[in-house]
C-alpha cells in the first residue's frame, strides 16, 4: 500500500514541485489549495479547492479514505519583499488561521507526520561576514518582519501539538527558493524571478532598476534542491527546526550579473528606493546535511534553468523580450 499524503498549498510554487516529488516516490497524493496551479497541471491523484483559513475546510482536506500518513503544510499568504512589507495584516491573520486550523485538523485526523514550511525570516538581521547562525539563533527572537514573527509562532504551535498529542512534527526554515513555475510578476514574485523578468525585458546594454544599493547578501536555493530537502527531512528522525538552503552567498548586484550571463546580455543597474529587508544572511546547514542532503545546483545552474522559463512567460503574456 502506498502512503497517503496531503499537500496543502499545492497550487503554489514549492507545493506544486513537492507534489510531483511525492508521486515519483510512489505516494497517493491529494493536493489542496484555494486556487489551482497557475503554470502546471497538478500531478496529484486529487485536487481539492478549499480555503484553509476555515477549520471545516482543513478537516475536509484531510478526510481521505484510509487516513492520511503525512500532511505537508505549505499553504500561506506570501510573496516577495514588496508584498511582505505592504500586507502585514493579511499575512499575520491569514497565515495564523491556516496554521492553527491545519495542525489541529491533522491531530483530529490521526495523521502520523506533519510538515510545516517555515522561513529564515524568523531570524534577526545579520552583519556581513558574521559567523554562521544555527537554528538556535532564532532566539532571543527579533525577526525583521511580521511574516517572520508569524512563522515563529506557527513553529511553536506545531511543536506544542507534537508534544501533547504525539504527532511527529518536522519543520523546515526555507531560504529564498526559486525556479521554473513560480510567480514571476504582479508584486508577489521573489528577487530571482523579478530580476529574470527585468533582464528579459531589457535591451542588451540596457538598465534595470533594483531596490536598495544592491549590497544585501542572500543565498538562493533551486526548487529541486528544496523539495529534496523537504522529502528527506520528513522521512528522518531529525526533530526541531531545520535550515534548508544553499551556502552560496551573493549580493543582489551579483545576482543581476548571474541572470545577465544566463541571458547573454550586458546589463546596467539603477538603484532606487524600495524595501530591502535584512542586510545579510549566513546560516548553518549542518542539521539537514547530517541526513546526506546537499545542494546539487549552483546559482548559475539554477538560473540557467529558470531564466528561459521566465523569458517564455514574458513572451506568452505579450511582453517584449529584447535582445
Amino acid at each position: 500500500m502506498s502512503k497517503h499524503a496531503v499537500v496543502c498549498g499545492a497550487g503554489g510554487f514549492v507545493g506544486g514541485h513537492l507534489t510531483r516529488r511525492l508521486k515519483a516516490a510512489g505516494y497517493w497524493v491529494r493536493a489542496v489549495d484555494i486556487k489551482e496551479h497557475e503554470f502546471a497541471p497538478t500531478a496529484a491523484d486529487e485536487f481539492v479547492r478549499l480555503d484553509l483559513r476555515e477549520r471545516d475546510a482543513c478537516v475536509a482536506a484531510l478526510a481521505v479514505d484510509g487516513g492520511v500518513d503525512e500532511v505537508y503544510q505549505l499553504a500561506a499568504d506570501m510573496g516577495g519583499m514588496g508584498f511582505i512589507h505592504s500586507a502585514e495584516c493579511e499575512i499575520m491573520r491569514n497565515n495564523a488561521l491556516i496554521n492553527l486550523n491545519m495542525i489541529d485538523a491533522a491531530v483530529a485526523a490521526s495523521s502520523s507526520r506533519y510538515f510545516f514550511s517555515s522561513s529564515v525570516c524568523v531570524y534577526r538581521d545579520m552583519e556581513r561576514d558574521e559567523p554562521e547562525m544555527d537554528e538556535t539563533g532564532a532566539y532571543p527572537a527579533w525577526p525583521d518582519n511580521e511574516y517572520g514573527w508569524e512563522k515563529l509562532y506557527a513553529e511553536r504551535v506545531a511543536e506544542a501539538y507534537g508534544r501533547r498529542f504525539g504527532i511527529t512534527v518536522r519543520i523546515a526554515r526555507f531560504q529564498n527558493c526559486y525556479g521554473p513555475e513560480g510567480t514571476w510578476t504582479g508584486g508577489r514574485e521573489k528577487a530571482p524571478a523579478a530580476i529574470c523578468r527585468k533582464v528579459a525585458m531589457a535591451q542588451d546594454g540596457g538598465t534595470i532598476e533594483v531596490w536598495g544599493n544592491g549590497s544585501a547578501v542572500r543565498s538562493y536555493t533551486f526548487v529541486d534542491d528544496m523539495v529534496e530537502g523537504i522529502y528527506q527531512l520528513v522521512q528522518s528522525d531529525l526533530e526541531g527546526p531545520v535550515n534548508i538552503g544553499s551556502s552560496e552567498y551573493v549580493t543582489v548586484n551579483e545576482l543581476v550579473e548571474v541572470v545577465a550571463a544566463a541571458a547573454g546580455k550586458n546589463i546596467w543597474i539603477r538603484h532606487i528606493e524600495g524595501p530591502v529587508g535584512v542586510q545579510s544572511r549566513n546560516f548553518s546547514h549542518k542539521r539537514i546535511e547530517s541526513l546526506g542532503w546537499r545542494t546539487r545546483f549552483s546559482l548559475a545552474e539554477g538560473i540557467a534553468r529558470t531564466y528561459p522559463w521566465i523569458e517564455q512567460q514574458v513572451r506568452d503574456s505579450g511582453g517584449a523580450v529584447l535582445g
